[in-house]
């Protein structure tokens, strides 16, 4: 008897840095269950190493690394028909505003005379504290721009109605990534494993030397102040790798100058959040999205004001939250307790079954209308007409020109090379990315602090 199940839909990701890539996929398989998903890795400052990728825990079935110039003219061949591989359902941006604003323009003469094409969906990877106008008119244009939470959707619409953009590509759901069992509080109190303080640390907040020595030193403190607790700093990245954000101070070379009179209850590590969540009794941060998973299992979660409460530092996102705290309350044994309401409306502790019904359920009408009659073009805010002295330079930086189309010099990569040249490129690639990072964290803060004589 002939299978009669149906045909699993075709996902395809577009990310740029390890957080992106954990968002897109992990986002991909909420709005799509059962679905493959193809990943393109944008290559450049931030393409994860396949360290971070495996400490993720996000994977694809098929994964590729590739410049604009090759995602463009794949997706463009697909929705064509030419090049024997099947054209995916959907796409997902998982990019940089500036970049997705590019795919957008891209994309739509690539697929100017095609018979169909994806329905294409965006967001953003975690809590938007900043640059939320220019964030979301870079994103206009896709079918669906995936908010957060209750309290994102809100503000989305706000910017679009605000200035005559069509605001209903906007879409409520939540982080594909808060997930995982709530907290238990009793191996801890029963005496099978320590008290556990992690401490989860950001690439570039705060950003000056002396702040995140500071940080460091009063993590050190606190865990000689209770020996009887594991102090645990959480690192995001190693210092030859790059995150979303770029990181000149690691902390793993701040904790240097400490590792002769580090305490044994002290320690440095790398991993997957979630499973650090599994036996953490405490997460402290200045302003990261582990907080927001640390809340949704239940797990106590303070956000320092040890620094102020600053826009620069994103901590005033958590305002109303209830979790701000020092850590000189923090070692005296304070722990914030979080407001439910604030908690609701940032969309946690919501179920993903319920919290991506509305975003499944307008892939699936558009998957329909795809079938039924097209989708029509994509029509991204800017243009030629709306941001005339904008718009141009956002496309020239990723090799496009003002309607879309690559720049002469700018062919794909894999038109140029073959075989045992395109190994080389590969190879060159993964080179220069090395003396980029290299340039970036050790050499520029060099040259900055000799200006600075």
């Amino acid at each position: 008897m002939p299978d009669s199940s149906p045909t699993p839909l075709r996902v395809a990701v577009l990310a740029d840095s390890d957080t992106r890539w954990k968002w897109g996929a992990l986002t991909a398989r909420r709005i799509a269950p059962e679905s493959t998903v193809h990943g393109y890795l944008l290559w450049g400052r931030a393409t994860p190493t396949e360290r971070q990728l495996a400490e993720i825990g996000a994977d694809a079935d098929e994964l590729s690394e590739v410049s604009a110039a090759d995602f463009l003219a794949d997706l463009g061949r697909r929705a064509h028909g030419d090049s024997g591989a099947e054209p995916f359902d959907i796409l997902v941006l998982a990019c940089v505003g500036g970049t997705i604003q590019a795919m957008l323009h891209g994309l739509a003469r690539a697929w100017r005379t095609a018979d169909t094409r994806p329905a294409v969906v965006t967001g953003y990877v975690g809590v938007v504290y900043e640059k939320l106008p220019d964030g979301l008119l870079l994103r206009h244009g896709a079918d669906l721009v995936l908010a957060n939470s209750p309290y994102d959707a809100r503000r989305f619409r706000a910017v679009y109605d605000g200035v005559r953009a069509d605001s209903s590509a906007v879409t409520e759901c939540a982080l594909p990534f808060l997930d995982g069992r709530a907290y238990d509080p009793g191996p801890a109190e029963r005496g099978e494993r320590p008290y556990r303080v992690v401490f989860a640390v950001q690439p570039s907040v705060p950003a000056g030397r002396n702040d995140r020595v500071y940080l460091l030193d009063r993590a050190v403190a606190h865990a000689r102040r209770h020996p009887e607790r594991e102090v645990i700093l959480k690192l995001r990245s190693k210092p030859s790798e790059h995150t979303t954000h770029i990181e000149e101070l690691p902390y793993q070379r701040l904790a240097e100058r400490i590792k002769d009179d580090q305490p044994a209850n002290f320690r440095l590590a790398y991993g997957n959040m979630g499973e650090i969540l599994d036996e953490t009794d405490l997460l402290v941060t200045v302003s990261s999205t582990a907080a927001l998973e640390s809340l949704h299992r239940s797990v106590p979660t303070a956000v320092l004001s040890d620094l102020g409460v600053r826009e620069p530092l994103g901590n005033h996102y958590f305002i109303g939250s209830g979790c701000f705290a020092s850590w000189d309350e923090l070692d005296a044994g304070y722990l914030p307790e979080p407001d439910p309401e604030w908690l609701a409306d940032q969309g946690i502790g919501t179920s993903h079954e319920l919290a991506f019904a509305t975003a499944r359920g307008r892939l699936t009408e558009l998957l329909e209308q795809r079938d039924r009659s097209g989708l029509p073009p994509l029509t991204p805010y800017y243009t030629a007409r709306t941001a005339p002295g904008y718009l141009p330079g956002v496309l020239a930086r990723h090799g496009l020109d003002i309607k879309g189309e690559p720049k002469a010099g700018h062919r794909s990569a894999e038109a140029q090379q073959d075989g045992m040249r395109a190994a080389s490129r590969r190879l060159l690639r993964r080179t220069a990315r090395g003396a980029y990072r290299a340039g970036v964290q050790r050499v520029a803060p060099i040259i900055r602090r000799w200006g600075q004589l």
